[in-house]
């Protein structure tokens, strides 16, 4: 048996920058002209008017103060309100592996490997640019890795750390010498920009994670992964409904139903405790207590949840240092998120620390990994 360790990470941050004032105005707008243009409707009741967003309520509902995304101008468009796209030809690289690959490159360029090296790559993400061909075989064949296999998954914003796992357990049967995941969240184009009570909560990113075997590797920072622990439990409190079906039940691309849905407030109130339970059962079945571990790199979802769930853990008031948050800088980026924050806050820890890598969200689902600098 194999002990995995994690190499290499990497990160590819979505170009465009967009400030909580920009997408502020940008909604406002959009709401007054929707507002004028349907004022007999809401006079009757038959509408309801949409209320003005502001830059304090969505700093206070969430902690974000900007996002990257791969397009802004579309949606800063009061009348358009998703990003601007261009359609690729087919023999060009889409933009989900194009973003995957500078994250990929960057985490083979910290665990000292190339693309002969690697024998599996695993695309994990919240939602896939196209059914098929499989995104990680693209990322596969654009990195030049001529061995192995490819093949993506999705577990919402869980994804990340469910690939992690099926990495670590790749290299403890000895089925692979070192794996490659990457997470390309695109999150801008499916986030329903004229929806208040959302608009201001995804940004785009790409995350990668290179895992190996202990005793192979090159790498200076090395971090053992001690175990692993997913869980699921159907909820429909989370979701998007768009897919192949869609066309098929004649529904209008604009439908609500088609984009992000949430029903925040229950997801809060029921996702909270279990991923305190899930995590502290988890260190208590490798004999660890929250309060021996040095980092905890939370899904970055919403700035109250890691909040409460550091302090479910620890008994008090989780600092930035027992639990850093980079939602502020880059807003929700689903199953990237956690990833972002170990790849960011990791260096100042020293050997014989522990950190607990943990995303959770749509299912719902809830992974992590125990970890161990060396």
């Amino acid at each position: 048996m194999h002990r995995a360790v994690i190499s290499g990470s990497g990160l590819y941050a979505a170009p465009d920058l967009i400030s909580n004032e920009e997408l502020v105005a940008a909604y406002n707008e959009y709401a007054r002209r929707f507002n004028a243009d349907n004022a007999e409707c809401i006079a009757g009741g038959e509408v309801a008017a949409l209320g003005p967003s502001s830059v304090e309520f969505i700093e206070k509902a969430s902690g974000i103060r900007q996002r990257r995304v791969v397009e802004k101008s579309g949606v800063l468009d009061p009348q358009r309100m998703r990003p601007r796209l261009t359609r690729r030809p087919d023999e060009a690289l889409s933009l989900q592996a194009e973003m995957a690959v500078a994250a990929a490159r960057e985490a083979l360029a910290n665990a000292g490997r190339t693309a002969a090296d690697i024998d599996l790559v695993i695309c994990a993400a919240s939602a896939m640019q196209r059914a098929f061909p499989a995104i990680a075989i693209e990322v596969q064949h654009a990195l030049g890795i001529a061995q192995g296999a490819a093949f993506d998954m999705d577990v919402a914003c869980s994804s990340a750390t469910f690939a992690l796992d099926l990495a670590r357990q790749n290299i403890l049967t000895g089925a692979a010498r070192a794996v490659l995941i990457v997470n390309p969240e695109v999150c801008s184009v499916g986030l329903a920009w004229k929806d208040r009570d959302c608009h201001f909560i995804f940004g785009d990113v790409a995350t990668a994670l290179v895992v190996e075997r202990a005793d192979e590797t090159r790498a200076d920072e090395r971090w053992e992964i001690l175990g692993a622990k997913l869980a699921t439990r159907y909820s429909n409190n989370i979701r998007s409904n768009q897919g192949f079906y869609s066309h098929c039940e004649d529904r209008d691309p604009d439908d609500r139903d088609q984009y992000f849905m949430q029903e925040g407030r229950k997801v809060f109130k029921e996702v909270c405790p279990m991923a305190a339970e899930h995590i502290a059962a988890h260190l208590a079945d490798l004999g660890l207590q929250p309060a021996g571990v040095r980092r905890f790199w939370l899904h970055q979802a919403n700035i109250a949840m890691n909040q409460l769930i550091g302090k479910r853990l620890l008994g008090r008031e989780a600092t930035a240092d027992d639990a850093p948050i980079i939602l502020d800088e880059f807003a929700n980026t689903a199953s990237a998120g956690s990833i972002v924050a170990f790849h960011q806050h990791r260096a100042d820890l020293q050997r014989g620390d522990h950190g607990v890598l943990c995303s959770f969200g749509a299912g719902y689902s809830i992974g992590s990994l125990v970890l161990r600098k060396l």
